[in-house]
């Protein structure tokens, strides 16, 4: 079984865009607690007016803690990231939408109540049980004018490269530095198109 969770997020900047040049979305969820906690790393780099030849680096960190219901057996679940777009709403605003996949749940079985009458074995009729699944809390967004404070932490990321013009393979291979064999695995690279969105695993460590 599996559930997406999904995540509408505004994102102000404090100069004006014009243009994103790149971005790519880092994960660094786990599960603790029956809680799945973490960060979305959101960065790259844009423009601040359409004539500019130079761009500038951004970085957001959204912190995530989706409560599971204890309906749910956890021990195989997978943290993915399924889907991920944007949006420039405005001349510094930047909407991003993001689907967090929770893949390999597996559901108890519940078994209804039983009551005893003359011998006789009777089901009692049961209410349908409510599913609280998930709640997504956001707090508030650090940009990179702030202070970003990393742990001190291995995680597997699962990054989104947005293919844009010029691109090539080669390219995105070496900007990752992940080998062609791997970027296969997760993607279909045979014709690379802009706009086509690449799934790109890593794993990083943080000091």
């Amino acid at each position: 079984m599996k559930k997406t969770v999904p995540l509408k997020k505004d994102i102000p900047f404090k100069t004006n865009i014009a243009e994103i040049t790149s971005i790519a979305l880092d994960h660094q969820l786990d599960l603790e607690d029956r809680k799945v906690k973490g960060n979305l790393v959101i960065s790259g780099s844009y423009k601040i007016n359409d004539v500019s030849i130079n761009t500038e680096e951004f970085k957001y960190n959204i912190p995530v803690n989706i409560e599971m219901s204890e309906r749910y057996i956890l021990d195989d679940m997978n943290i993915t990231i399924d889907d991920f777009y944007y949006e420039i709403v405005n001349d510094n605003l930047l909407s991003v939408s993001i689907e967090i996949g929770l893949d390999n749940l597996k559901e108890e079985e519940i078994l209804p109540p039983f009551k005893y009458e003359d011998e006789k074995v009777e089901a009692v009729s049961k209410e349908e049980n409510v599913e609280s699944m998930s709640r997504l809390d956001t707090e508030e967004v650090k940009t990179l004018f702030d202070n970003f404070d990393d742990s001190n932490e291995s995680y597997t990321t699962y990054r989104v490269c947005i293919v844009k013009e010029n691109d090539t393979v080669d390219s995105i291979i070496l900007k990752y530095n992940i080998n062609k064999e791997l970027l296969e695995q997760y993607n279909d690279i045979s014709e690379l198109k802009i706009g086509d969105k690449l799934i790109i695993p890593a794993v990083h460590e943080t000091n």
